[in-house]
Order: structure tokens, then C-alpha cells, then sequence
């Protein structure tokens, strides 16, 4: 005779085939064989709210993007509101307050003036441009906060794309060997964490490679594993002057920037960086692609960040500033979220803003 298995402890109660005409339902009968379980009852104060939080935003969890200029004070950026271009002298000041709020980490971005720009982006080589004189004062006035440097062509060509240009194509190899030039330059200048964005194939490899053969083992390496050309790219590229004239290109990185409708294809992407030695990768945009940041931080295990847009900022903060949506909560519910998909860290231009509301509760 079978064995008929045991109810589970929180089935819910048979419900009755028919109720006695006129009857009002029974109590609590919708609610289960536990009608005294109420999922509401830890919801009602903020003490026991907090104590069963499952997750937790810290300002330690942010990564600040700043963007540079060679001019001495601060440019506002139309596109992305409270988001300014800084010289170095408002640099130190707003290091200086990332700091303080315990913002582990400041990721660079140069907006190089035009006539430095060029069809090979040689400026990326220079051991004197704008990105490392900013890391060596960074270190200097705070050698404890880390700096994340992005390896790209894009800040520095005239044609915008991220890679060298060969009869209208972007080509793979000559690219990933200039960007291992520009990954040794960032390190010597003190750099602590190179962030190759540029989606070229085998890249992650060989500038491991390269770093380690010229003693900078202790660098890390925080791979942009699956990057998608996406459209919330938009006041980034405002913010850089990364504007391409070329004809018929129009920035279009679709040849090497991963296509929004594939996911299975992030994995692939992501392994292929692990096996070549990224000690952390990223996904990019954020929102977007939570699900993409749940699928790679349960496949690897690895530590895993994503990027929240300039369009992403842009949305928010244009939003809030019309009385549309409370921009402080959106922004920490949107910041908590990327927690809960499974990111270890976030680079957000919020970071300051959701350090100060962390710091004052």
C-alpha cells in the first residue's frame, strides 16, 4: 500500500465545496491553516522593519563616475542636471568628500578637448594627458581611496568609437593592442583598477598580460563583461564631447557592443573575461538589466557590479526636478535594487547624494 505523503506544514486549508446559503465566509479562511500569520505584522515599525531587511545599501556599495577637464573650475553638463565636469582643483575638493562619506572608489573619465583628439586616439598613450595627472593628485592627497581609470579609445578619437578604424570597420586586434599601451600608462600613473569598456575580444587577457609583465600584478582588472549599445548612453557621450563626424557611422557600436535582446549571450561574454583573468566584472546599463545582473552573479559567484547610466540619471533626476517623483526615494530604491538582483557595488552619479542620505538617515 502507498504511503500517501505527509501535508505540507503551510498548505493551505481545503476550501469547503459550497457555502451554507446566506453565510457570510468564514474568517481568515482565505488565509491559510495559519489564519493567525500575518506577513503585515513585521511591516509596522521601521525597528523591525530594518531587523528583517534582506538587503542593505551602504555608502561602501558606490562607485563614483567624475568627469574631468582640463579648464580649472567646474562645467555643468546640460544633459545630466547637478552633474558638472570638474578641473583639478574641484576634483580634490569632491575626492575629499567622497572620502569622508566612505565612497570606497572614484572611477575617471576625461572629456579631452577636440584638438587633442585624433583618428588613432594617441592622446590615450600620453603619460601627461588629463586622466593620469588626475590620478597621481587623487593618490597623492588620498592615497586610500581607490581609482578606477577606463580603457577606451572612445574619449580620445575623433571619431568616437572605442576602437581604431580600418576601411569603415573597427578593428579587433591592432585595438586591444593600443589599449594594453594605454593600460600600462593609467597604472604607472597609480592607478588601481583598470575598466576595459571597449568590448574588443581577448582584451581582458592581454592586458593582464601586459600588466603583469611590467610588475603591476596588484592592479585589478574590472572587466566590462557585457556592455550593450544601448540608447541610455546618450548624456555620457554629452558629457565627454564624444561626437562623431564621420560619415555614416553616427557612433553606431552595435559591431562590438552586445545586442539588448540577448542574455544567454552575457554569460558567454562574462566567462570568457573570468577565464582570462578579470578579477570582478560589470554589467552595463543597470536598470535594464537586472535580470542579466541576477544570471551572472548566481552562474560565477564573482564579484559583480553594474552601472547606472548617464540616461538612467538623466530619467530620474529630470523627473524629480519636476515634481514628477520624490527624486531622493526613487533614488535610493532604485540604488537598493541593484542590491537586491545581486550586485556587490554600483557606479552611480548619485553617489554622492545617496552617501549623504545613508549618512544622515
Amino acid at each position: 500500500m502507498t504511503k500517501r505523503p505527509a501535508p505540507l506544514p503551510f498548505a493551505p486549508r481545503a476550501k469547503p465545496k459550497s457555502e451554507p446559503a446566506g453565510q457570510p465566509p468564514r474568517p481568515f479562511e482565505s488565509l491559510g491553516a495559519y489564519p493567525r500569520l500575518r506577513m503585515r505584522r513585521n511591516r509596522a515599525d521601521a525597528w523591525s522593519r530594518a531587523l528583517v531587511a534582506e538587503h542593505r545599501l551602504s555608502a561602501a556599495d558606490l562607485i563614483w563616475p567624475v568627469f574631468v577637464h582640463e579648464k580649472d573650475g567646474r562645467e555643468a553638463i546640460p544633459s545630466m542636471p547637478g552633474v558638472d565636469r570638474l578641473g583639478l582643483g574641484p576634483l580634490m575638493d569632491a575626492a575629499g568628500e567622497a572620502h569622508a562619506l566612505g565612497i570606497p572608489a572614484i572611477a575617471l573619465f576625461p572629456a579631452t578637448p577636440p584638438r587633442l583628439k585624433t583618428e588613432d586616439g594617441d592622446e590615450a598613450l600620453n603619460p601627461e594627458n588629463l586622466v593620469c595627472r588626475a590620478v597621481r593628485a587623487i593618490k597623492k592627497a588620498f592615497p586610500d581611496i581607490g581609482v578606477m581609470c577606463d580603457v577606451a579609445l572612445d574619449p580620445y578619437t575623433a571619431h568616437g568609437h572605442d576602437g581604431l578604424v580600418r576601411g569603415g570597420a573597427i578593428v579587433n586586434d591592432a585595438t586591444v593592442a593600443v589599449l594594453c599601451r594605454q593600460a600600462l600608462v593609467q597604472a604607472e600613473a597609480g592607478c588601481d583598477v583598470i575598466a576595459p569598456s571597449d568590448m574588443m575580444d581577448g582584451r581582458i587577457g592581454a592586458i593582464r598580460d601586459a600588466l603583469d609583465a611590467a610588475g603591476f600584478e596588484r592592479v585589478r582588472i574590472m572587466a566590462y563583461a557585457a556592455k550593450y549599445a544601448s540608447a541610455f548612453y546618450g548624456p555620457f557621450r554629452d558629457a565627454l564631447g564624444a561626437v562623431s563626424n564621420a560619415p555614416g557611422n553616427k557612433r553606431d557600436k552595435r559591431t562590438y557592443q552586445m545586442d539588448p535582446a540577448n542574455g544567454d549571450e552575457a554569460l558567454r561574454e562574462v566567462a570568457l573575461d573570468i577565464a582570462e583573468g578579470a578579477d570582478m566584472v560589470m554589467v552595463k546599463p543597470g536598470l535594464p538589466y537586472l535580470d542579466v545582473v541576477r544570471r551572472v552573479k548566481e552562474a560565477f559567484g564573482m564579484p559583480t557590479f553594474a552601472y547606472m547610466v548617464s540616461g538612467e540619471y538623466a530619467m530620474l533626476r529630470a523627473a524629480a526636478d519636476r515634481g514628477w517623483i520624490d527624486g531622493e526615494a526613487a533614488m535610493m530604491e532604485a540604488l537598493l535594487g541593484f542590491k537586491r538582483a545581486g550586485a556587490d557595488g554600483v557606479l552611480t552619479y548619485f553617489a554622492l547624494d545617496a552617501a549623504r542620505r545613508l549618512k544622515n538617515g
